[in-house]
């Protein structure tokens, strides 16, 4: 079954007041949304106690919960002791996902520096077979890695080379961001059939049963030569991509992905306007 969410609190759940994560929950269950997304990007600092709170909240809300690794991971760092470092906070994000109750664990793979594309790539790809074994070792390889595409030219993660990544083993999943590929691609995702061949590649590549049910972000975002520049909302009219036509082809296409809303400050009723309009209300 598809589901739409938000990726953390927006303005208005502030504005009512609320403040702490087992009110998200019941925040999403309230708006008729199905799905949330808890970031850890500055960090895992959360202890096992509140993570069961929270994971109590979103299972009793019946709203599924997904996590975002820190986001300074690098496995393309040519020092080694950074790379333990990346090692570290995916798993240390998994592990809080276990007392959370999700399965999904998103993160960044790596970004260039001043090394070739293909060196980065390469060295990307091999420290995600050491992250795979480590994995296996802590017995964490029943949930689920996400790594995502990127928003900036000189960040690892096209689609060709999430694609790569999610060869590696089953535990691997892809998080496409649609608004980072229009970003790095200045403008590509114009219709349905920009979605739609982009998906078909991915179906190609991985099969049906690795993308069935995929993971998304979603967003506008407003770009550069140089890619991303900043999230916007759905109410802007200049920057795409067009949800619309995202929803148009995954059900052409039938995938029932997990689809997370990252619009800046109103990402939880962008998330419904999505769900509305899968569903025809």
């Amino acid at each position: 079954m598809i589901k739409f969410g938000p990726s953390g609190n927006s303005i208005a759940f502030s504005e009512a007041g609320y403040k702490n994560s087992e009110d998200s929950a019941t925040w999403v269950k309230g708006m008729g949304l199905n799905c949330f997304e808890y970031s850890f990007g500055r960090g895992v600092n959360m202890s096992d106690e509140r993570a069961t709170s929270i994971g109590k909240a979103f299972s009793d809300a019946g709203v599924e919960i997904s996590v975002h690794a820190p986001y300074y991971i690098n496995f393309a760092n040519p020092e080694e002791e950074n790379a333990q470092k990346s090692y570290m906070y995916v798993l240390e994000s998994a592990k809080k996902q276990r007392f959370l109750g999700g399965k999904r664990i998103v993160f960044h793979p790596a970004s260039q520096g001043k090394q070739t594309r293909e060196k980065a790539v390469e060295l990307t790809k091999d420290r995600l077979k050491v992250l795979r074994d480590l994995v296996y070792e802590n017995n964490l390889s029943d949930l689920i890695f996400c790594p995502e595409t990127m928003g900036k030219i000189g960040q690892i993660g096209t689609i060709e080379e999430i694609v790569q990544f999610c060869k590696i083993d089953k535990i691997y999943i892809p998080a496409v961001d649609f608004g980072h590929i229009n970003a790095r691609e200045c403008g590509s995702l114009k219709t349905e059939k920009d979605f739609t061949d982009r998906l078909k590649f991915m179906i190609d590549e991985l099969g049906m049963e690795k993308m069935k049910n995929f993971h998304v972000h979603f967003s506008k975002i407003e770009y550069s030569a140089k890619g991303e520049v900043r999230h916007l909302t759905f109410g802007d009219d200049h920057y795409g991509p067009n949800p619309e036509h995202f929803i148009e082809a995954v059900k052409k296409l039938g995938l029932e992905p997990f689809v997370i809303c990252e619009s800046a400050g109103t990402q939880d009723v962008d998330a419904l306007n999505m769900q509305k309009t899968y569903y025809g209300n």
